[in-house]
């Protein structure tokens, strides 16, 4: 138990690693609980503002309105993925050939790219708030009542755009431990301020469903300034200096060669997912879909965690790339791969017996609770296949092979899984159900030729 304890410690603490040298099992370890616990922390922040909005007044129109906001930042979240793809494989290549200050100066760069595209986006989101929830297939009630949410939500996107990034860098370098502990500092904050600006507390009036907004943008700022003082200030492996910032056409080019697809492989994902949600919305109605909502908030919880494990691979095959170590980098895959089928095997049989409990937790409507626990009960199925397919993505991102996976989701995500959900859905008059169906299949198609397309190695040979 000592041991383990130790070893524990040690991946929490953020001590430097040569993750080209360690064992392997070590190494995705060592990477993997501070990552599982990074994205679990992400995760929790929708799922505290869905606990604490699907106990107001007008619940149903709350949850539905957190539940679109969410589908829609996701395509946000899709851009500060896809630039924290780039950071994470542009940095651990640079950390494997030992030349760190190469490695700072490229992190510099994304964050220069960046900063500039989500600022566009968020100016959009603030100024056409209510259409956008209309758009989505919320009625003009619901949409006026939320808009305030998603103004504010919509208007911080460069925080959420700089906590993706920054922990993205860091993740790069190995030092995965900062990224978590950034997450634990906004989630604590986040947790302490949303009862107290939702329900108001002494001085503080409440503000219902506009504090959870303001609560969440306000605990990730916190997170960004923990973030900013490592990467600025405290003498750590990667340090930005203000002459990094000055633009380095050569590594911008490099940033946008792998960031590009990379946002497009998530941008890809996230818009399928919005149509679906609009599908549900369509299909079943407010009900239906805050009962879906409350079960996608649910399986991101623990999916997060899931990618986050699958993450250790990105920095493992990067890292060992720059190290020149090709056949170490396949086998660091191939060890995550077999963590991650283990904790997806837990997750599904906590949905499948604890499903019914989980969703009535965060709302006391009948029906909702019954479509929510009928989601989670048909997407566990998929969970295994989500599971290796997360690794397979991370090890091609990782490499900086970011057109691979984008290609996959675009078939698969596109060409597959809406016209087979619009098909279910629609033709066959399942509604609701049919979307939920579609989802496992199609994650399961994408897995099966990801990994085929893993075997073939063409990977090995992406410069960065």
């Amino acid at each position: 138990m000592s041991k383990y304890f130790k070893f524990l410690k040690k991946a929490l603490s953020g001590e430097e690693v040569d993750y080209t040298k360690a064992t392997i099992r070590s190494a995705v370890l060592l990477l993997a609980i501070p990552m599982m616990l990074e994205m679990a922390m992400e995760s929790v922040f929708a799922l505290v503002d869905l606990y604490f909005v699907g106990h107001l007044k007008e619940s149903g129109f709350a949850i539905q309105t957190v539940g679109l906001t969410e589908s829609v930042l996701s395509v946000m979240y899709s851009i500060a993925i896809g630039m924290s793809m780039a950071a994470t494989a542009m940095v651990a290549r640079r950390i494997g050939e030992k030349n760190q200050e190469q490695a700072s100066r490229s992190a510099a760069q994304v964050l220069l790219v960046s900063f500039a595209v989500t600022f566009i986006l968020s100016l959009f989101g603030v100024i056409y708030a209510e259409e956008i929830l209309i758009m989505m297939g919320s009625k003009p009630e619901a949409a006026s009542y939320g808009k305030e949410f998603t103004r504010i939500m919509m208007g911080s996107s460069v925080i959420i755009m700089l906590l993706f990034l920054i922990n993205g860098i860091f993740r790069g370098a190995g030092n995965a431990a900062i990224a978590m502990k950034s997450l634990w500092i906004a989630n604590i904050a986040n947790i302490i301020l949303c009862p107290v600006l939702i329900k108001g507390f002494g001085p503080v009036p409440a503000m219902g469903l506009t504090g959870a907004a303001l609560a969440t943008t306000i605990g990730r700022s916190i997170g960004v300034l923990y973030q900013l003082y490592h990467l600025l200030i405290a003498d750590s492996q990667i340090r930005i200096e203000s002459k990094y910032f000055k633009p380095d056409f050569n590594i911008i080019k490099s940033v946008i060669k792998i960031a590009t697809p990379g946002i497009f492989q998530f941008v890809i994902a996230s818009c399928s997912w919005i149509f679906l949600a609009q599908l549900v919305a369509t299909t079943g109605g407010e009900n239906a879909s805050a009962g879906y909502q409350t079960a996608l908030r649910l399986m991101m919880f623990f999916m997060l965690p899931a990618w986050g494990l699958s993450n250790a691979a990105s920095t493992l095959v990067g890292q060992n790339m720059g190290a020149g170590e090709m056949l170490r980098a396949e086998q660091s895959v191939m060890k995550t791969v077999k963590y991650n089928v283990i904790f997806m095997i837990v997750v599904s049989v906590i949905f499948f017996f604890m499903g019914d409990f989980l969703a009535g937790f965060f709302t006391n409507e009948t029906e909702i609770r019954n479509i929510a626990t009928n989601a989670l009960h048909i997407m566990a199925v998929g969970f295994i296949f989500y599971g290796i397919g997360m690794v397979m993505i991370n090890a091609f991102n990782g490499a900086g092979d970011t057109w691979t996976p984008t290609w996959v989701n675009l078939c698969g995500f596109w060409l597959f899984q809406i016209p087979f959900a619009y098909l279910l859905s629609k033709y066959f008059a399942l509604g609701p159900k049919g979307v939920f169906i579609s989802i496992p299949v199609a994650e399961a198609l994408i897995t099966i030729v990801a990994f085929m397309l893993f075997k073939k190695g063409k990977w090995k040979t992406v410069k960065v």
